[in-house]
């Protein structure tokens, strides 16, 4: 409840959390407020300007921007929710065990991260698609892998100092087995960073999908994806500039929206961080 009324108090995570709804809404609500089929082509009016039948204007094949940007809301939530749940539950394994058993299995588990950790985020995401191969489950896969890493090196940092902590100490002294310490005493402190390191990575993912469609390597045709949306509107960005901007502007707006949340959150979540705004 403390937790609520501070983040109340952030007027950007109000914003960012109003984002995220419109974000939720439109994804939930997309059969209803698509004017058009976002797959229905006509190359008469191709390229369309915006005006009262395509508000937003048409792409290169005569499909409506507006309802192709909403349908493209379900995909960036599928992916960035998805590929959270994957990084979240494998980081968390990865580093608790790390974290809390040490020895020769935290040598071995941080090496490869680090060693994933060393390759640019792009390029470990490329690679992981270009063995799964395109489409938006293999899309989701790979931002979810991605995030792992990241994930275990901060969760085995949080483990390793709440395991030196005093009534952990004192649990494991009184013999309590090492699952009831964990449910009991490491996990409960580790969620609410994970929490909030998860509301950040949305963003992150759905940039990350939005890169992975723009290269031609995510979500195929015909579906709809912002960053494919993009792709397709950068040949015409001279003569049909909307092609290309109205999607650009939807994955802005996603990414800011989850980054304010994520930054509310943090401030909420520990009180030492409060700022006025």
């Amino acid at each position: 409840m403390d937790a609520w009324l501070r983040f109340r108090k952030n007027r950007l995570a109000l914003i960012g959390l109003a984002l995220v709804l419109m974000l939720v809404l439109a994804a939930t609500l997309a059969p209803w407020l698509a004017l058009h089929d976002p797959t229905r082509q006509s190359l008469i009016e191709k390229r369309a300007r915006p005006g009262a039948k395509y508000l937003l204007g048409a792409d290169e094949f005569g499909r409506d921007i507006l309802s192709r940007v909403i349908y493209g809301s379900r995909v960036a939530l599928l992916v960035g929710v998805v590929s959270v749940l994957i990084a979240l539950a494998g980081g968390l394994v990865l580093g608790t065990a790390a974290g809390f058993t040490g020895g020769w299995l935290d040598t071995v588990v941080m090496r490869v991260v680090e060693i994933l950790l060393a390759f640019p985020y792009l390029l470990l995401a490329l690679a992981i698609v270009a063995m799964l191969g395109p489409g938006v489950l293999n899309t989701t896969l790979a931002v979810g892998i991605w995030g792992v890493p990241a994930v275990t090196r901060m969760v085995r940092g949080s483990v390793l100092a709440l395991r030196e902590t005093e009534y952990v100490g004192a649990a494991r002294a009184l013999g309590a087995p090492a699952p009831a310490v964990l449910r009991r005493h490491v996990l409960p402190n580790v969620l609410p960073g994970l929490v909030v390191y998860a509301t950040l990575f949305m963003a992150n993912a759905i940039l990350l999908e939005a890169a992975l469609s723009f290269l031609g390597l995510g979500v195929q045709p015909p579906t709809a994806s912002w960053g494919l949306m993009v792709s397709t509107g950068r040949d015409v960005l001279l003569v049909a500039p909307h092609v290309a901007t109205v999607p650009g502007l939807a994955i802005m707006v996603a990414v800011l929206g989850f980054n304010l949340v994520g930054d509310g959150l943090r401030d909420a979540l520990d009180p030492r961080l409060t700022t006025t705004r």
